[in-house]
């Protein structure tokens, strides 16, 4: 009994322990540092060029008139406006290509710290565009910025997910969704008009984006690359280990090391999947097909189009116009909180409830908005229940959709499939951007108000199929998130035929000394 209470104790002890040491310093500053010069710059360019858009078509016209003699007429000028706004979609889906390219040779961290280029690249093409009278710098500058952003959003994800013990990967993995709203908040705010939202500062607007990137040039340098890379792809055991303990503030780390080789069917010659090999496994069809869904509908939920409507329904309201662009940053601030609400709640819930929730949710209050809408010129209080409607719709979006799709896509595939998978959700995630702005125009022209049917239609089915074919992968590993939907790939993945080749990678880890004693245990 004695011997039962002693061994409860230390178990309890390493527990308080393990709690108290989970959330280091290094693992704090890793995913701050990393969300801030990424994600964020990502939210920050999607909300950035609302403000400035009368000055800058003004800029335009200014910069066509001096170069051929007549002002520009108005088909060509939206045609240059609607290539700024969506070149972003496009460089976008370049940098998603890249991804796997340049994560090959550099890794996570060094993709991430390379990446920043791009960003201070373009930050100082588009400040510098009206002084020098190009309105080509913006576009392209729009388009490097996009090339920024799609790397970006492949690589934080797996970076923060391979840093991360699995019982806070989902909390970690929330940061990037996190830093996006405040990037989106912070667009907002500094394109006030007494900030940074006037005629003759609105190019400092993009000049700004060179500070987060430059945060992250000189922070990340001085953390340890990814765990996992270093161990199944450069075969470095010390620097895992030695990353390890840095990120997780520990010594005895033997089974984060035992959980990386098992990841791993081939330990030793480890090789990259291809896109075409990953489209062709059998092992990850309904994986591959769950992600794409998930980000499908992440960017076709019609978020963009409650952007399109926020300025009438607020007018609608009865608020002036001068104070609209204040009451529209109450959206950003309900972006960010429903985003740190999910990331504080996701260990607990799980990311089921989250995702099927919020979709669930966001349909049900597109449909009654649709209804407000309708009806708002019918009573004087039906326009303040569009815009409880749009608030809620956000909040539903950040409370779930919109960060979770990223970490399925880290979860659900191990180290040599997940540069081939973010490629493949990366491109549909920006190809969806780009539909939806090309598209919506069009759909809000032909439905009008009815237009919001189709997105709770889109956000219905999403919640619909996930309801069905989603498992729950909270504090699961990837072989037990693989054996989750082996019966509906009706293949399952060859794990048993290795189980001896990965025990005898384990057994063959140098570990500490007191590191031994836990891996008999």
């Amino acid at each position: 009994m004695k011997l039962r209470e002693n061994d409860s104790a230390d178990n309890k002890g390493s527990n308080l322990e393990k709690k108290k040491l989970d959330w280091s310093c290094s693992l704090i500053v890793a995913s701050l540092v990393g969300a801030f010069g990424s994600s964020f710059l990502y939210g920050y360019n999607l909300s950035v060029v609302n403000a400035p858009t009368p000055y800058i078509k003004a800029f335009y016209n200014e910069s066509w008139e001096r170069r051929h003699g007549h002002p520009i007429d108005s088909d060509t000028l939206t045609l240059l406006w609607s290539v700024t706004v969506s070149i972003f979609a496009i460089g976008g889906l370049v940098g998603t290509f890249l991804v796997k390219v340049i994560g090959k040779f550099l890794g996570r961290k060094n993709t991430l710290l390379v990446n920043n280029g791009f960003g201070i690249f373009a930050a100082l093409l588009m400040a510098c565009s009206l002084p020098a009278g190009a309105l080509e710098m913006l576009i392209v500058g729009r388009f490097i910025m996009g090339v920024d952003g799609g790397i970006a959003l492949s690589a934080l994800p797996m970076y923060l997910s391979e840093i991360s013990p699995k019982e806070m990967r989902g909390s970690l993995g929330q940061v990037t969704a996190i830093f996006i709203c405040i990037g989106v908040f912070a667009g907002q705010l500094l394109g006030l008009p007494e900030l940074l939202g006037k005629e003759s500062t609105w190019p400092y607007l993009f000049g700004v984006i060179v500070i987060p990137a430059l945060v992250q040039l000189v922070s990340l340098p001085f953390l340890p690359k990814s765990p996992h890379y270093l161990l199944l792809e450069k075969h470095d055991q010390e620097g895992a280990e030695k990353a390890f303990r840095t990120f997780l503030g520990k010594e005895d780390v033997s089974r984060e090391m035992q959980e990386v080789l098992a990841e791993s069917r081939v330990q030793r010659n480890i090789r990259l999947v291809s896109v075409l090999e990953l489209l062709r496994s059998p092992f990850v069809r309904w994986q591959l097909i769950t992600a794409v869904i998930s980000m499908a509908c992440y960017q076709l939920s019609g978020l963009n189009a409650i952007w399109f409507y926020t300025n009438s329904i607020f007018g609608k309201a009865g608020i002036t116009p001068e104070k609209i662009p204040y009451i529209t940053l109450s959206t950003g601030g309900i972006e960010t909180l429903a985003a740190v609400f999910s990331g504080l709640v996701i260990e607990r819930m799980g990311r089921r409830p989250l995702l099927i929730g919020g979709f669930g949710l966001m349909a049900l209050f597109f449909g009654i908005l649709t209804i407000t809408l309708m009806l708002q010129d019918h009573a004087p209080w039906i326009p303040y229940l569009s815009i409880l409607c749009i608030l809620a719709i956000i909040a539903a979006f950040c409370s779930g959709p919109g960060g979770i799709p990223f970490i399925l896509t880290s979860e659900f595939f191990q180290q040599a499939q997940r540069p081939a998978a973010f490629t493949v959700v990366g491109t549909v995630n920006w190809l969806s951007n780009f539909t939806i702005g090309l598209l919506f125009p069009f759909i809000q022209q032909s439905l009008d108000t009815y237009c919001f049917l189709v997105f709770a239609a889109v956000c219905f089915a999403g919640a619909l199929y996930l309801y069905f074919v989603l498992p729950e992968t909270k504090n699961r590993t990837h072989a037990e998130i693989s054996q989750a939907f082996a019966k509906r790939n009706k293949a399952y993945p060859p794990e048993g035929k290795t189980d001896s080749a990965v025990t005898d990678d384990k057994m063959n880890i140098q570990l500490e000394p007191d590191s031994s004693s836990a891996l008999e245990n």
